[in-house]
């Protein structure tokens, strides 16, 4: 098992309504799964979004939590809504509807990584896959909304950055010659999920450090940002997708040499959208 459902890092002392959380870089692989999965070690690591755990660290130093899972994606994902069952994987599941994400082997308990390949070589227990809910996908998600509605009673606000990572080759259908290419993509479920002012805000602070960013398109965000977005009700969530070629070796799966300085940048654009609603912050902030 791994050594906890999830990690949360708190500030000293929280200044800022943001909240960021990393669901899908979970590392904590059993190795028990390890032996029952018929893909090798690297393998299984394709749909894990690597590292963004350690670009997004800083977050406390500037008054932010952080949250990120433990357990990795290719055992339970923590960006799906956990009745999103795969008849085709688990033993008693039904189905419920069309949903593209189940139906693609890619619901709460994935039957395939990023690449497609199959995790398994048969089906699991309805038992197993409500033990992983239970055991880490609850645990994370009561902790994420702890951390929101906090940031909402001390702020009036509260703001989710929801961190992850995509292939260089996800930008390939968007890209247009003679332009750069999105480095960025900001998820907003198309304004459903955070007032237009908070993405401009974030857009902004990734603009300034020299980086293309686009919205919704090819990610318009999953589960939490659609869960947790209630931007009429001042609850904000934003899905932050990342080139993994600006920091990282992706058939490796290792930091390449820009790592240490694209950490550096990430540093800075944190700090600044840290300051979305710190002007706003109430004196209950302070104790």
């Amino acid at each position: 098992m791994p050594k906890a459902a999830y990690y949360l890092t708190r500030p000293e002392r929280r200044t800022t309504p943001v909240v960021f959380a990393s669901p899908h870089s979970g590392r904590d692989y059993q190795w028990s799964f390890l032996r029952r999965t018929r893909l090798n070690e690297h393998s299984v690591r394709s749909s894990e979004d690597a590292f963004v755990d350690e670009l997004f660290d800083c977050a406390p130093r500037y008054g932010a939590p952080f949250l990120k899972a433990a357990a990795p994606r290719a055992y339970v994902d923590l960006n799906r809504a956990r009745d999103e069952l795969d008849p085709a994987l688990i033993e008693g599941a039904r189905k419920t509807g069309h949903n593209p994400r189940v139906a693609s082997g890619l619901g709460v308990i994935p039957r395939v990584v990023a690449n497609g390949k199959a995790i398994y070589s048969g089906k699991i227990t309805m038992a197993e896959a409500q033990r992983r809910i239970d055991t880490y996908w609850a645990p994370y998600h009561e902790t994420l909304r702890a951390q929101l509605d906090q940031a909402h009673v001390m702020f009036g606000q509260a703001i989710l950055i929801d961190c992850h990572s995509m292939p260089h080759e996800a930008m390939d259908a968007v890209a247009r010659s003679g332009v750069r290419r999105p480095e960025v993509v900001l998820g907003d479920r198309f304004g459903a999920a955070a007032s237009e002012r908070i993405v401009d805000r974030i857009e902004a602070a990734f603009a300034a450090a020299g980086l293309v960013v686009t919205r919704n398109t090819p990610f318009a965000g999953a589960y939490v940002t659609q869960h947790y977005g209630r931007p009429s009700n001042n609850v904000h969530a934003v899905q932050v997708e990342i080139d993994r070629a600006l920091y990282m070796n992706e058939r490796l799966v290792r930091p390449n040499g820009n790592f240490a300085a694209f950490k550096r940048l990430l540093d800075g654009i944190v700090a600044d959208i840290t300051d979305i609603g710190r002007a706003e912050e109430r004196p209950l902030a302070a104790e």
